[in-house]
């Protein structure tokens, strides 16, 4: 081992030390073997564990002793007060459990191990909840929300479990959940578990959104047992058993509008203080927070976050589903994956909840939904604002239009292969669409072809049949006046054919997470056949770069007509 390697070594096992990441709970020294290390190949000054028995929790668990905890350790529905979490341990599976998948990324760059862990019994008793690390306060969190309009009180952790948070070598602190992992004092008439089939699109979707650089939560494993869970899968009276799944899924924090809301429609004033006050310390560093005016701060860095994000899911034509006031994170992470979709065939309407029945959370609806929830938000922080600040909120949220249009038109410029600003670019975009919509194109498909295709040597009406997707749109009337358009603005631009594909090809997935593709591996995954998983995340976490097995798939391929049928609810 050279000197660097050796220095690096001496100052990862201080890391450890200072976030108390070796002790055991009575606060002893744990020893840790050199054998318990392991240099990360492409960067030796990192160092991963390929021992889960030498991995813990930070010792301090910060929201466990910054905040008031539920006086009542007992595990029953009930309603919270004056707290924002209850102590509650998650409830492991029954029957065997079996290890679906996991995501190397998450293990190695996230949590310092190694995906050897994998194979070790203790790393599955802790995905399924089995087994409680030492030091854990494991805590479900009470929030509130507006669900399709309405303020529904109460709602909080359901089925998950936070487990503890976890620091790691750069830096980042990240708070570890189980989903699915049993009733919590929050599960109102549920059973807090989670079924095979809705586990397995979270854990992939969790993964696929990360790769193509939208912010999101994380999945780290999925575990499936025997355990039977009744479900009705799109109330139609019809109450099915299901195989029960947990998914541990990570964040850097799950707070959300609800959790905040819940405090203000309470009265509980001065803990809705303390929250954003921890908050703007914790995750927002850049907000002074001796600043008067420091909520307002708060309150305008997410506006502005929030419209970035919905602008990159409407790149990629991903709708969430759901997206009430509890599921819309305060970090403007994307959470909660319950009922979404990616639209296949572009259509603003496109609703992927089957329970949407008025289609509030459709996919041309999302930006509107952004404006609804961040009202609610500002409604939340008046009772902490002087009179002269409230005046301020809707001046700040009047700047979400502006930013949201703005990052839509950075990204379907990008989209484009365009480089540069130009005032006529919003009815180029426009009109890409509308032909779109008018044919039933692809939308993920339609811009990576036109990426993928020879621009300039395009002169005749034809397209080669590979085109799939710019074949539909071409018989549109419009479509070739369109491309002399667009061709033209390129010119101007100065824009190469090489440089444009390039952009085009780093900016428009080849690969989304498509429901018949996700079906596909849940039904494999059901006769424990986890392989489907295990091959759709590979492909996933390299959604731009051509891949022989994806291909062979047919991941990249028109639909099979089958998938128009695929319905997918809240039930899970």
């Amino acid at each position: 081992m050279s000197t660097r390697e050796l220095l690096s070594l001496y100052l990862f096992i201080l890391h450890f030390l200072y976030n108390d990441a070796v002790f055991a709970k009575s606060g002893a020294c744990r020893k840790l073997s050199l054998l318990d290390l392991v240099i990360k190949d492409e960067c030796p000054s990192v160092f991963i564990l390929h021992s889960f028995k030498s991995w813990k929790f930070n010792r301090r668990q910060v929201l466990a002793r910054s905040f008031p905890l539920d006086p009542i350790v007992q595990n029953y529905v009930r309603q919270v007060h004056d707290s924002l979490f209850s102590v509650t341990y998650p409830m492991p599976l029954k029957s065997q459990t079996y290890l679906v998948s996991y995501s190397k990324s998450v293990l190695v760059d996230i949590l310092d191990l190694s995906d050897d862990v994998v194979k070790s019994a203790e790393f599955v008793n802790f995905v399924s909840g089995a087994k409680v690390s030492p030091g854990s306060i494991p805590l479900s969190h009470r929030y509130g929300g507006h669900q399709f309009g309405y303020w529904s009180g109460q709602l909080g952790d359901g089925r998950a479990v936070m487990l503890g948070e976890y620091t790691n070598q750069q830096g980042e602190t990240w708070e570890l959940q189980l989903k699915g992992s049993g009733r919590t004092p929050y599960s109102r008439r549920g059973d807090g578990r989670a079924v095979l089939r809705s586990s397995v699109r979270e854990f992939l979707c969790s993964e696929a959104m990360f790769h193509l650089g939208i912010p999101t939560s994380r999945a780290a494993a999925l575990v499936v047992s025997d355990d039977p869970v009744i479900r009705d899968q799109f109330y139609d009276g019809n109450p099915k058993p299901e195989r029960g799944a947990i998914v541990l899924r990570l964040a850097p924090s799950w707070f959300r509008i609800g959790s905040l809301e819940i405090l203000a429609k309470n009265n509980e004033i001065q803990l809705l203080r303390q929250l954003l006050n921890f908050v703007i310390e914790k995750y927002f560093p850049h907000i002074d927070k001796t600043d008067q005016d420091k909520y307002l701060a708060l309150y305008s860095t997410i506006v502005s976050e929030t419209a970035e994000l919905i602008a990159k899911w409407q790149s990629v034509g991903f709708t969430h589903g759901v997206c009430n006031t509890d599921n819309f994170s305060l970090l403007s992470l994307t959470i909660d994956y319950g009922p979404f979709g990616f639209m296949e065939e572009y259509n603003p309407n496109f609703v992927p909840n089957t329970s949407d029945d008025e289609g509030r959370y459709s996919y041309e609806n999302q930006p509107g939904i952004g404006v609804f929830n961040l009202e609610k938000l500002g409604e939340a922080l008046k009772p902490v604002l002087r009179h002269h600040q409230t005046e301020q909120i809707q001046h700040i949220l009047n700047g979400y239009e502006r930013n949201y249009k703005e990052k839509f038109m950075e990204l379907f410029r990008q989209k484009l292969g365009l480089s540069t600003d130009n005032e006529d670019d919003e009815n180029i975009v426009a009109v890409f669409l509308k032909i779109m919509e008018d044919t039933k194109s692809d939308f993920t498909m339609s811009f990576r072809e036109l990426g993928e295709i020879d621009l300039m040597g395009l002169n005749s009406d034809t397209i080669p049949h590979k085109y799939w997707a710019l074949t539909t749109m071409a018989d549109h009337e419009w479509f070739w006046k369109w491309i002399a358009i667009y061709k033209t603005r390129l010119t101007q631009e100065g824009t190469s054919e090489k440089t444009r594909q390039s952009l085009m090809n780093k900016t428009n997935p080849r690969y989304i997470l498509r429901n018949w593709m996700a079906q596909e591996a849940i039904q494999r995954a059901n006769r424990n056949d986890f392989s489907g998983v295990i091959e759709l995340l590979r492909v996933l976490e390299h959604p731009m770069e051509w891949n022989a097995e994806a291909e062979e798939a047919g991941y990249s391929s028109l639909p099979p007509e089958w998938s128009k049928s695929l319905r997918v609810s809240c039930s899970s």
